[in-house]
């Protein structure tokens, strides 16, 4: 069996400077912002203090190593070989997505996302001269009745959260098929965020959108190695096209889209991408341990509090109303217990009454941070 992670003293995590780290006063547990406890996958580790003796820290220059590095990842982990020169670097996935609307979108043009979703999603659209359309999700599958109703006025485009953040459902192929027969039929190119891809849990098979039959004509993904690895601070994701028609969409890109991805962010993930599947197979068991590991303390210490355990991410959406509405669970948590999650309401309406927990840490901080949540009132 592959041997579980293991997390640095509480001591030396609040050594980092990360937003984790900082955001809050020190007698608070931080399991709010997605970033894990875990020491770097030691070929990620090993690039980066080479390339720092070296000195070579200097500008970004695109190349195909990115694609090549993706290419081969995909293949071993998910059966699907993308064409290496279709994968286009870019900062950060937020900056692929918003560049990717400026080239679809005019100025008011609605495009579609699935609430309760990752926040910046709200902010993306109007970044980009679009509107927002909400077509939230029912329980955590994609409403694709509703969906089909909403490309029928013809969006500018569907941005897809595959794997969902925050509610952690692994979107299942016979739902990506419809989904994309969907925007086939209503002319709606489909944006996919898959930074989460490669978090799938046991139990779980991630589909990438492009490997679908059709997807390649109407739908681009956005993927990155910053979240599996915990690379969020070097700036590096990549856009994929599968077809001449949506790889003309990249095409027309500004060359400072791809320029200002970071340099040791494009060789971090490359290392990633090409040494790191051990890393990632221990990192896949731990989560899995942690996860049942939150059940069964919630299961005792706080049942008030529902959810459906995530088929993916390091993140657990949980139901706090019997805490309060809208942000207020948070906020007790915060003032009470000491401990710092996510408010609901940051990914939508819907999001009334939930928080989002991070469970990447270790056995006994999330035991702590349990116990700590137990103590409030309902």
């Amino acid at each position: 069996m592959t041997a579980e992670l293991t997390v640095p003293a509480l001591a030396e995590l609040r050594l980092r400077r990360s937003i984790k780290w900082r955001r809050f006063p020190g007698d608070v547990l931080p399991l709010f912002v997605a970033e894990t406890d875990y020491l770097p996958a030691p070929p990620v580790a090993a690039v980066l203090s080479e390339a720092v003796t070296r000195g070579d820290i200097g500008y970004s220059t695109p190349g195909p190593e990115l694609g090549k590095a993706f290419a081969g990842f995909a293949g071993r982990q998910w059966g699907w070989e993308p064409d290496p020169s279709q994968v286009t670097q870019v900062t950060d996935v937020g900056v692929g997505v918003v560049e990717l609307l400026r080239r679809l979108v005019r100025p008011g043009d609605p495009v579609v996302i699935s609430p309760p979703v990752y926040p910046p999603f709200f902010d993306w659209v109007p970044e980009a001269g679009g509107r927002v359309v909400e077509v939230p999700l029912t329980g955590t599958k994609l409403d694709l009745a509703a969906l089909e109703a909403a490309f029928a006025a013809h969006p500018a485009a569907y941005i897809l959260c595959n794997p969902h953040n925050p509610v952690g459902r692994v979107h299942t192929a016979d739902e990506l098929s419809e989904l994309v027969r969907l925007a086939g039929l209503y002319h709606v190119p489909i944006i996919s965020d898959e930074i989460h891809g490669a978090l799938v849990l046991p139990g779980a098979t991630f589909t990438p959108l492009l490997s679908v039959p059709g997807a390649a004509e109407v739908a681009l993904a956005v993927v990155s190695a910053s979240k599996a690895f915990n690379l969020a601070g070097l700036k590096c994701a990549a856009i994929v096209s599968a077809s001449p028609r949506m790889a003309r969409v990249v095409d027309g890109l500004a060359v400072e889209v791809t320029e200002r991805t970071g340099h040791l962010g494009v060789l971090a993930a490359v290392a990633a991408f090409t040494e790191g599947d051990a890393w990632l197979s221990s990192l896949i068991t731990t989560l899995a341990a942690r996860r049942d590991q939150l059940s069964s303390l919630l299961a005792t210490q706080l049942p008030a509090l529902r959810w459906v355990p995530p088929e993916a991410t390091y993140l657990a959406w949980l139901d706090a109303s019997a805490l309060g509405r809208d942000a207020e669970p948070r906020d007790r948590f915060l003032t009470e217990a000491r401990v710092a999650v996510e408010p609901g309401t940051r990914f939508g309406a819907a999001g009334s009454g939930f928080i989002r927990l991070n469970f990447a840490t270790s056995p006994e901080i999330l035991t702590e941070a349990v116990t700590r949540m137990s103590t409030l009132s309902t």
